[in-house]
């Protein structure tokens, strides 16, 4: 079967092509990032159906009348850059499908259970027997071994499980005290980051090796790793971290303010922009202070210093408080909502928010890759596929003829 030539992308990730067989988050996060890069994406969903997260509404993307698509925000949040094609891996033929998709692919990536796809010949070794140099990711919640490992997980589950929730939200005996989850599923977000990295790193050392990779990416290891210095903190000091609310654990003055009309953030990173902070407030002598002249006693004195800082910057409205900080180099920020973040002007200036076209409702807005590259830069060219919108075209270019892809959608196996 002849092959035909996939369309020319742009970007650093031009030359690369990834086949995708995940679905709802943390794979497509990691798929999408790649796409915006300039990889062909090949995104393979089921017949009918499609990935999990079409379904994950309302709200949904209107069409050009105003009526509801099938389209979800959460499935149109996670799959730019990318071609959709359909394919029953549960059947010999559609298997055999993406056999062939996968003799030109430089990535596959999956997120099935541990060892789900060996049945259907689709794992790694059966893969990479076909295609020595490929880079194979399979991103799971506990990973492809361990007393855990076949088990199901979500992000929520992982946030609890891995430590985040026990150190995020008000502590306990505060008002609002408890756990709380982070307000988007970052654990998957982070494991398709880390998925991603290292997925660019396997194809770094397949240029000096020529050989391929597998990759084993769990939530749960993703989870541990991000700890970062509440970790470490424990590690050293064998003292278990606790919820704060807003407060930073290592620095200080950081937290949420009230000021006369509203509340800003204050994130005083040195004692540099600590003392240019009392100055603008008009506090100065809180420089020399010995309780507060340096950050490990601001830490340890901080039960003092919170209410001082609470009862002066009440004396101020908060835009005109920000006006005072920004002008004395003091990083502050106004809590936004999400509106207010695509109203801000830098955020405006960057082109965060682009409309791309869209069949169904002209346009879809999407939050745009934040990577700029000089020489190569990125085209965001391509909106969130419909279900099976590029079926033809892949399987054309993959070398079957019309007839074959033909007979193929006739039996329910694309």
């Amino acid at each position: 079967m002849a092959e035909h030539p996939a369309p020319q992308r742009q970007g650093p990730l031009s030359h690369i092509r990834v086949l995708d067989l995940s679905r709802i988050m943390a794979a497509p996060w990691a798929t999408q990032m790649l796409g915006d890069l300039g990889a062909d994406v090949i995104k393979v969903e089921r017949p009918g159906n499609g990935d999990d997260t079409r379904v994950w509404g309302p709200p949904f993307l209107k069409d050009r009348d105003g009526n509801p698509t099938k389209e979800s925000g959460y499935y149109l949040g996670v799959n730019r850059a990318k071609r959709s094609v359909t394919v029953d891996m549960a059947k010999p033929e559609g298997q055999a499908v993406i056999r062939k998709l996968a003799e030109s692919a430089d990535i596959v990536f999956e997120n099935f259970k541990a060892g789900a796809l060996k049945r259907y010949g689709l794992d790694a070794e059966s893969l990479r027997a076909i295609n020595p140099r490929l880079i194979y990711v399979s991103v799971t919640g506990f990973g492809q071994d361990g007393p855990r490992a076949d088990q199901a997980a979500y992000d929520f589950a992982i946030q609890a499980m891995g430590g985040l929730m026990s150190v995020t939200g008000e502590r306990d005996d505060a008002p609002g005290g408890g756990p709380q989850k982070v307000g988007v599923p970052i654990v998957d977000l982070m494991t398709g980051m880390y998925s991603a990295v290292a997925a660019l790193a396997a194809l770094a050392r397949r240029n000096e090796t020529g050989e391929g990779e597998v990759i084993d990416l769990a939530m749960l290891d993703v989870q541990a790793a991000f700890l970062a210095n509440q970790a470490m903190n424990w590690l050293i000091s064998g003292r278990t971290p606790k919820r704060g609310g807003n407060r930073h654990p290592n620095i200080q003055p950081q937290d949420v303010f009230p000021c006369a009309d509203g509340f800003l953030v204050l994130a005083v990173g040195n004692d540099g922009q600590f003392a240019k902070m009392c100055a603008a407030i008009g506090r100065p002598e809180w420089t020399t202070d010995e309780r507060f002249a340096t950050n490990p006693s601001r830490v340890r004195n901080n039960p003092v210093l919170t209410p001082l800082l609470t009862e002066r910057f009440r004396e101020f409205g908060r835009d005109e408080l920000i006006g005072l900080l920004d002008a004395a180099g003091v990083p502050c920020a106004p809590i936004n909502e999400v509106p207010q973040v695509f109203d801000d002007p830098q955020v405006k200036h960057r082109n965060m928010l682009r409309h791309l076209p869209h069949p169904q409702s002209g346009t879809v807005p999407q939050v745009v890759s934040p990577m700029n590259f000089r020489n190569a830069p990125l085209a965001f060219d391509r909106p969130p596929p419909l279900l099976g919108q590029h079926t033809q075209e892949v399987l054309a270019e993959a070398g079957y003829p019309a007839d074959e892809i033909a007979r193929l959608s006739a039996a329910g196996i694309i």
